[in-house]
C-alpha cells in the first residue's frame, strides 16, 4: 500500500453520514453489560442468578447466554455489519462461557426423569451426563445456533474442526473418574438430527418424555446456516418432515396459541395456558415459517397486550385469559371495561384458588418483547420498552444498561387506576438479554438472516473496519455507526468516546480504526467530513488503511474511507466533493 497525495483530493466530503442510523445510547448499554457479563471471571455469575436453584427453569444460565448471543448476531448483521473485530470476540466469549459445566451440569440430575413431566414413570432412569447425545435440545439446540452463528458471521471454522466442543465431566467428589465427551457443530447436529428421527420428526425432546415446539426452532435455524456454508439442504429435508409431522399432531391450539408440549409416552398435546412460549416460538420460527407467525399473530396477542388509553400492556395469564373470554362474549364492551372487568374476575379467581400457585414465573416479558420486533409490531414494542423504562428499575453500572430481577409477578394497581394490575416480574433473562435482544433486532431480523446468511464470498469481499473493541477499557470508545455503503462505495465509522464514569472514562483516547478488503485503487480517509489521508490500494488481501484518531469522553467521531478514484466504467465511485 502506497500513501497518496491528498493536495489532489476533495478537502471535505459530501456525503451525508447522517442518513446512516446509528445505534441509541440505550442499545449500546445493553451490548456493553452483555460484555460485562460474559467476561466476568470464570465461575462468576453476578447478576445472573435463576429463581431455581439447579438451572433446570427458564432463567437459566443457557437461556441468557444463548439471547445474549442472538443479541449480539442481529446487532452485527443488521446494525454494524461492518464491525467485525468487535463483534467475533465477544460471540467468541459467549460460546466459552456456554460450554462451563455450571452451564450444562445440571442435565446429569434432569436425565434421571420425573413424574412432572413423565407421570406414568415408575422408577427412574439410568443417569448420563454428555449434555447433548439424547434429549436436552433447551441447551443442545441452542449450542448449535451460537456455533453455527459464529461460522456463518465470521467464516470461522472454529467450532467445525473434530473436537472442538468438549464437555468435561469431573466433580471433585462424585463419580468413578474424569469423562470428557467431545463432538463439533456437525457432529452435534448429528446428534440432534437423530433425536429428531427418535422421536418421528415431530422435535427433540428438552426434558425427558416433553417436546416444545419453541425449542426446536433453534436447531433450524442453525441447520440452515451450516447448509449455507456446505452447500446442502439438509434443513429444506428436515423441515418437510417436521411439517408433516405436527400437522399430525397439530400444532395450533383452538385458541390460535402454539402447543405447549407434546408428551411421548402418552401422545398427549399439552395446551397453552397463556403467551409466553407461543411469543418465544414465534420470534424464531418467523425465519421459516413466516406466513403461519404472521398470520396467526392478531389472534395470538389478544388479551395478552392491551392498549387502553395509549397505555401499552403486558397482562398476566390469570387477567389475560379472562380477558380474551370476554371479548368473544361481549364484543360491544369497551376495552376499558373489557380489562377492568377482567382484573375483577382475576382477583377473585387468585383468592379461591385452592392449589398452590407454579413456584417460578415464566419470562413472559422477555418473549413478547422479542416476539413484537421481530414481527415489526413497532407501537406495541415501544409502549412495552417505555414501560419498562418507567416501572422495571432500569439500570446504569459500567456503562452496561440492564433491568433488575423481580420474582413478584404483578400486583393490582389501585382501584382508580385505569390498568388495574402492573407487571413487575423480571428474570434475568429478560432482564440481562431479552429486553436487550428486542431493542437491538429489527423487523425479520431472524427470518431476514435466515433467508440471506452471509457467504464467504460475500465476507471476503466486503469492505470491514478491524481494530477496534467497543467494549475494551483500553480503547475506552463506543461504536454507534459501522456500515458499508456499496453503492457510494464509503466504509462509514462512528465513534463515541465513553462517558458513563468518570473515573473509569479517560479525557481523551486513541484508537486505530483500519479498513480492510479494499479494492486497488485510491481510498481516502475523512474525519468529520475533512480530509485526513489517502492511499494507493492493490487489492491485497493483507493491506490495510489504518489512521489515529483522537477521540474525546462524551464526544462522537464520524470516520469515511471512500474510493477516490474513477471505476472501469467511468463514473466516479463515492460522493467526495470539495
Amino acid at each position: 500500500m502506497a500513501r497518496s497525495n491528498t493536495k489532489s483530493l476533495p478537502a471535505t466530503l459530501s456525503l451525508d453520514v447522517s442518513k446512516y442510523p446509528k445505534l441509541s445510547p440505550a442499545q449500546v448499554g445493553h451490548l456493553r453489560h452483555i460484555h460485562n457479563l460474559a467476561h466476568q471471571p470464570d465461575g462468576e455469575w453476578s447478576k445472573m442468578g435463576a429463581q431455581e436453584p439447579l438451572q433446570e427453569f427458564l432463567d437459566a444460565y443457557r437461556y441468557q447466554l444463548a439471547t445474549m448471543a442472538y443479541a449480539v448476531g442481529v446487532t452485527h448483521y443488521h446494525r454494524l455489519p461492518a464491525l467485525r473485530s468487535i463483534f467475533r470476540p465477544l460471540l467468541r466469549q459467549l460460546i466459552h462461557k456456554m460450554l462451563r459445566r455450571e452451564v450444562w451440569s445440571y442435565w446429569f440430575t434432569t436425565s434421571l426423569g420425573g413424574v412432572l413431566t413423565d407421570p406414568s414413570l415408575k422408577k427412574l432412569r439410568e443417569p448420563w451426563a454428555d449434555p447433548v447425545v439424547r434429549e436436552n435440545i433447551m441447551y443442545s439446540g441452542h449450542l448449535l445456533l451460537m456455533t453455527s452463528l459464529y461460522g456463518m458471521l465470521f467464516d470461522d471454522d472454529e467450532f467445525e474442526k473434530p473436537d472442538s466442543i468438549v464437555f468435561d465431566w469431573n466433580p471433585m467428589f462424585f463419580g468413578l473418574g474424569r469423562e470428557t465427551f467431545t463432538y463439533d457443530n456437525r457432529s452435534l447436529q448429528a446428534a440432534i438430527t437423530r433425536e429428531m428421527e427418535r422421536n418421528g420428526w415431530v422435535g427433540v425432546c428438552c426434558e425427558p418424555n416433553v417436546v416444545f415446539v419453541v425449542c426446536n426452532q433453534f436447531p433450524i435455524i442453525a441447520m440452515r446456516y451450516n447448509d449455507s456454508r456446505d452447500g446442502t439442504d439438509k434443513v429444506d429435508q428436515i423441515l418437510t418432515k417436521y411439517r408433516a409431522a405436527w400437522d399430525k399432531k397439530g400444532m395450533v391450539s383452538s385458541n390460535g396459541l402454539f402447543v405447549d408440549m407434546w408428551m411421548v409416552k402418552q401422545d398427549f398435546i399439552v395446551p397453552p395456558r397463556d403467551i409466553g412460549w407461543t411469543a418465544w416460538a414465534g420470534t424464531f420460527m418467523n425465519a421459516w415459517n413466516h406466513d403461519l407467525v404472521t398470520d396467526l399473530y392478531p389472534k395470538q396477542v389478544s388479551g395478552f397486550i392491551t392498549n387502553v388509553d395509549g397505555r401499552v400492556r403486558l397482562q398476566p395469564p390469570v387477567v389475560a385469559n379472562h380477558f380474551r373470554q370476554l371479548k368473544a362474549e361481549e364484543a360491544s364492551a369497551t376495552e376499558s371495561e373489557k380489562l377492568r372487568e377482567s382484573v375483577k374476575l382475576a382477583k377473585a379467581e387468585i383468592e379461591t384458588a385452592t392449589a398452590p400457585p407454579f413456584p417460578y414465573t415464566k419470562p413472559c416479558f422477555g418473549y413478547v418483547t422479542q416476539w413484537l420486533s421481530e414481527l415489526g409490531q413497532t407501537e406495541l414494542l415501544d409502549g412495552l420498552l417505555a414501560y419498562a423504562d418507567e416501572n422495571l428499575n432500569p439500570t446504569w453500572e459500567n456503562g452496561g444498561l440492564y433491568y433488575p430481577r423481580n420474582d413478584t409477578p404483578f400486583v393490582f394497581a389501585d382501584k382508580e387506576d385505569i390498568e388495574g394490575v402492573k407487571w413487575t416480574h423480571i428474570s434475568p433473562f429478560c432482564g440481562n438479554a431479552a429486553i436487550g435482544y428486542s431493542r437491538l433486532n429489527v423487523k425479520d431480523g431472524q427470518r431476514v438472516m435466515y433467508e440471506k446468511p452471509w457467504t464467504r464470498e460475500h465476507l471476503a469481499s466486503t469492505p470491514y473496519i478491524d481494530g477496534l473493541d467497543s467494549f475494551s477499557s483500553e480503547h475506552g470508545v463506543s461504536v454507534l455507526r459501522g456500515f458499508w455503503d456499496e453503492e457510494n462505495q464509503a466504509l462509514i465509522l462512528t465513534i463515541k468516546g465513553w462517558d458513563f464514569d468518570g473515573k473509569l472514562c479517560p479525557e481523551a483516547v486513541s484508537v486505530e480504526p483500519a479498513a480492510r478488503n479494499l479494492q486497488a485503487g485510491t481510498w481516502a480517509a475523512y474525519v468529520d467530513g475533512k480530509l485526513f489521508a489517502s492511499a494507493e490500494i492493490k487489492g491485497l488481501p493483507e493491506e490495510v488503511l489504518r489512521i489515529k484518531v483522537e477521540v474525546k469522553r462524551g464526544e462522537e467521531v464520524d470516520v469515511v474511507y471512500v474510493k477516490a478514484d474513477y471505476g472501469a466504467n467511468g463514473h466516479a465511485n463515492g460522493h467526495i466533493a470539495s
